[in-house]
């Protein structure tokens, strides 16, 4: 592994590049691990130590892609290096609502200011613990989701409302014309 690898301020220097094609569009080596995680909660960690710098994990997130064989890289043109994420690699901070039921859009806002408006594209799910605690999610972009926080699913919840269609009575919200389930009516 180069040098550049080993340090995160070089790999800031390295992707902070203007001008460089999307992160899907580049095909570099594998270079190895980077001992870099991102917790559950949203917090990202380099060598066992918290980053800090909100700018930083922000630069890191936006070359941040997870591929077809389920792993999660930071990737520039010239380097990737795999990284270790706990649940999503996104914490949802924030939910904002315009409009009402059928023709409401909810924007979902993560810790790394990514905007995502809730749609076709970015669906919202509700996977379920055995202990039928939920966990929330959302499609951020490219095969990355993002965990909807605690506080805002049950913003989510508030927003909520039964649906009744050919596959059961459901509870859940409106977005860009599309119902997102967040639980069975029972």
């Amino acid at each position: 592994m180069s040098e550049a690898t080993s340090d995160p301020m070089s790999l800031a220097a390295q992707i902070s590049k203007k001008g460089l094609p999307p992160v899907h569009k580049w095909n570099p080596e594998f270079c190895g691990d980077i001992d870099i995680r991102i917790a559950r909660d949203g917090t990202w960690f380099y060598m066992g130590s918290p980053i800090g710098r909100q700018r930083l994990v922000r630069l890191f997130s936006t070359v941040l892609r997870k591929d077809d064989d389920g792993e999660h890289y930071l990737v520039t043109p010239v380097e990737k290096l795999r990284i270790q994420v706990e649940d999503a690699p996104f914490l949802v901070v924030q939910v904002d609502e315009q409009g009402q039921g059928e023709h409401q859009n909810l924007y979902f806002r993560t810790r790394t200011d990514d905007i995502i408006l809730a749609d076709a594209d970015h669906r919202i799910w509700v996977a379920f613990t055995n202990e039928g605690e939920p966990s929330p999610y959302i499609e951020v972009r490219d095969g990355l989701q993002g965990l909807i926080a605690r506080n805002v699913y049950y913003q989510l919840v508030e927003l909520g409302t039964e649906r009744v269609s050919d596959i059961g009575r459901h509870f859940g919200v409106w977005s860009a014309g599309e119902f997102f389930i967040l639980g069975d009516v029972e």
